[in-house]
């Protein structure tokens, strides 16, 4: 059975709580619901943030890509698949665009809008977390190739 070390499956966890988040901000979005239990100050302002023209990669909102960025870094990231040295490189890339994302993505809260929501950052750390565990999951795998094919705990 293929497994993989912890930091593997905690790349998954992240991964999925990305894409919770995710899936509620695609939800409010489609919903057109006020319900982002977020507090309307003048610094944060979820509704301000999920609804103001930078919410839109041209048609697409910002909510269904962060939903189909964490998805697709689910499934690179379950225990299987990390049996697949060569989908390494790809995972590592893909996480990267995420965090340059998220970077873009907090610039333009803090410069543009004004604003920050609560639920975007919380996107944004898992963003960067995930990098995190994928890197230090494929280091460790690439240090220790044995490690690929060991049990985790």
């Amino acid at each position: 059975m293929p497994s993989t070390r912890p930091s593997g499956l905690a790349s998954l966890v992240v991964a999925l709580a990305g894409l919770a988040v995710s899936a509620y901000l695609t939800v409010e979005h489609f919903s057109l619901g006020a319900t982002l239990a977020c507090p309307e100050s003048a610094t944060i302002n979820c509704q301000k943030v999920t609804t103001s023209h930078w919410s839109h990669l041209g048609p697409i909102p910002v909510a269904v890509l962060g939903l189909v960025f964490f998805a697709a870094m689910a499934a690179l990231c379950v225990p299987s698949m990390w049996q697949r040295r060569a989908l390494d490189p790809v995972r590592v890339a893909v996480a990267l665009v995420g965090v340059v994302t998220a970077l873009v993505l907090v610039w333009i809260e803090l410069f543009r809008i004004d604003a920050v929501c609560l639920w975007c950052t919380a996107v944004h750390v898992c963003s960067l977390v995930l990098l995190a565990t994928v890197l230090w999951t494929t280091s460790a795998i690439r240090a220790d190739p044995a490690a690929a094919r060991s049990s985790s705990t």
